[in-house]
């Protein structure tokens, strides 16, 4: 997992998963603290996260939102779009562009 970018937008790559979720909340809050404005984070290079890694996701989130930021997802892989759907999470998060829930393939 990779992490590159600065406090208003990242680009995240690799695999968000438990083996990395603690460098990459470590870099998503420190973001989130040092910026202003809404914080884009970039998932076209994601090659897959897992529920602790979607865990890292909401829990920048939440930090976001009490240091007045939001955080916006922008280009979340289609397999990953699916997880959002099935856990409703699209709903909560910002997506760029929103979610084509009816043009997702069916698992």
């Amino acid at each position: 997992m990779y992490i590159r970018g600065d406090h208003a937008e990242l680009v995240v790559g690799g695999r968000l998963d438990v083996r990395s979720a603690a460098d990459a909340r470590t870099a998503l809050h420190s973001a989130v603290d040092d910026g202003v404005g809404d914080l884009v984070l970039d998932l076209s290079e994601l090659d897959s996260w897992d529920a602790t890694g979607l865990g890292v996701i909401m829990g920048a989130h939440r930090r976001a939102g009490r240091c007045g930021r939001r955080l916006v997802l922008r280009c979340v892989p289609p397999q990953m779009q699916r997880l959002l759907v099935a856990t409703r999470l699209h709903r909560i998060l910002a997506i760029e562009g929103g979610i084509g829930v009816d043009s997702l393939p069916r698992v």
